[in-house]
């Protein structure tokens, strides 16, 4: 670069725009209750923000925990912890379990919540979760504030209240929750559903045809039809 390159100012935003310095503004967020515990040992949870999907197959994800709290060394010591995702009636337990130390106080016994036994990890989850995720680490990344624990995930357990009668677990219906910028939002009005931007329009028949093909579909009896993913 020349020195008048250097020298130059960063440019004007874009009009209506305000430029702020760098940040986690990444929002909204699935807020979780992370369920943690050494053998013998009262269990604990810790409320993670910072948690997402890495990898499908095999089923991985990521939590970043800062490396003051009282969960991390539990985590960092057994290689393991349960997910646990947070509905409607869970939103206070999970603000409580951000807010208190597992140093202080059994925050199973406060909030009233049931350790549930995992199959493939000794941690427990959360019995009032709907779903379940029991991990094993496999990797931490030790970021600045926070260490990323990149973890397998080993089983899933579902509560069966949102199991339809055709055996489909209806996750949705199970009003989940989700942390923006400071505030906790239940999940609200359905917008669509995965590639319905490029879903064909179903045609009408008039009267007395045999049927209308659904929208998508290849035409052939039998085939199965094709999404294609960016």
């Amino acid at each position: 670069m020349n020195d008048k390159q250097n020298n130059s100012k960063p440019e004007a935003p874009t009009p209506g725009k305000i430029s702020w310095k760098p940040g986690n503004m990444l929002y909204p967020l699935p807020v979780v209750m992370v369920s943690c515990g050494r053998e013998g040992e009262t269990p604990n949870i810790i409320t993670v923000a910072w948690a997402g999907t890495v990898c499908s197959d095999p089923a991985m994800v990521s939590i970043s925990v800062r490396k003051e709290r009282f969960s991390h060394k539990i985590i960092k010591d057994t290689g393991e912890f349960v997910i646990n995702l947070v509905n409607k009636p869970l939103v206070r337990a999970t603000d409580y379990c951000g807010v208190k130390s597992g140093r202080e106080v059994d925050k199973f016994k406060e909030m009233k919540l049931t350790p549930l036994p995992s199959q493939h990890v000794k941690a427990p989850g959360i019995g009032e979760s709907p779903v379940n995720l029991e991990c094993r680490v496999v990797d931490v990344k030790e970021l600045g504030s926070h260490d990323m624990f990149i973890a397998k995930v080993m089983g899933v357990t579902v509560d069966e209240r949102y199991m339809n009668d055709k055996g489909k677990f209806n996750l949705n219906a199970s009003g989940l929750v989700t942390y923006s910028h400071g505030e906790y939002f239940e999940l609200g009005k359905r917008l669509g559903s995965f590639g319905y931007s490029v879903k064909r329009p179903v045609k009408k028949r008039g009267p007395g045809s045999r049927g209308a093909k659904t929208a998508g579909a290849s035409g052939g009896a039998g085939k199965k039809s094709r999404r294609t993913k960016g």
